[in-house]
């Protein structure tokens, strides 16, 4: 639940308020979010470019690169999110989403709990390090230096906390799988990565720590090599197995450790669970 609550004073008594999200770009994860908190009785507003229902929010279309229809938002909500993706992958789309962007929403609204989703692009460990909130961010591409710029914006917002979620799977994000199904994704390197459940999840506990820090790590409890993940979908859905590759492994390990110890636990610990429900029915 959000830990924030709104009194608001009435001529003879307080009448307390349901607790308000604002959800800066609800697309996969956001949407799981708003339903989430929807349930437990929250009132949610999603803030998208297009008109697209949202179960369980109220839509504001809102662009939030160029702060077209911020003149409808809420002024004092009791927490936002901001999960938006960008409409191209290259730099100036990225500043105008997460830089411009983050910007203009904090200047729009004055919340004591802001979560931003960014990722662990920010990271360039490559010899299978294990990654935690401690060690070095030196993106080596533009989109981890825009992303770590953001997050710099909430350094001086009291309630401001980043999420750098890795590698989000599940219905209809099934990458991996398709490279292990075509014998493509047989590489030693690190893959990491979080199931669209487990990461609204997060943002969700995020939401009602009543302390939390400042940056948490999404990944579940278990960085796997693609070949790894490669010869366990192969195996289960009857295909014949791919050599594993030579040499050092390449990429990083990220660590939950910080987040689990705030009492979040993933619902899917590693990519057998998370990837299960996906295999097709021949391999079940």
């Amino acid at each position: 639940m959000l830990a924030f609550r709104r009194e608001s004073a009435a001529p003879a008594h307080r009448v307390k308020t349901v607790p308000s999200l604002l959800i800066a770009g609800a697309g996969d994860v956001g949407a799981r979010l708003a339903a989430r908190q929807a349930a437990l009785g929250h009132e949610v507003i999603a803030l998208r470019r297009r008109d697209r229902e949202v179960p369980g929010a109220r839509l504001l279309r809102v662009d939030l690169g160029s702060g077209e229809g911020f003149a409808g938002l809420p002024r004092r909500p009791d927490a936002v999110v901001f999960c938006a993706a960008p409409d191209a992958r290259d730099e100036p789309a990225y500043r105008r989403l997460y830089l411009d962007g983050v910007r203009r929403l904090l200047d729009a609204v004055e919340t004591p709990r802001f979560v931003f989703v960014s990722s662990t692009a920010v990271y360039a460990q490559d010899a299978g390090e294990w990654v935690t909130e401690t060690s070095p961010a030196q993106p080596p591409a533009f989109n981890g230096r825009v992303l770590l710029a953001a997050e710099r914006e909430l350094d001086a917002h009291a309630g401001g906390v980043a999420l750098r979620l890795s590698g989000l799977y599940g219905p209809d994000r099934e990458t991996l799988l398709r490279k292990a199904r075509a014998g493509e994704a047989g590489r030693a390197h690190w893959t990491n990565r979080i199931h669209v459940d487990d990461a609204a999840a997060a943002l969700a506990h995020l939401l009602g720590l009543a302390s939390p820090q400042r940056l948490y790590l999404g990944n579940d409890d278990a960085p796997a090599l693609e070949h790894v993940v490669q010869a366990w979908v192969r195996d289960r859905e009857g295909l014949p197995p791919v050599a594993a590759p030579d040499g050092p492994a390449s990429g990083r390990r990220v660590a939950n450790t910080r987040l689990r110890g705030s009492g979040w636990t993933p619902a899917f610990t590693d990519f057998r669970a998370g990837h299960a429900g996906l295999l097709t029915p021949s391999a079940l």
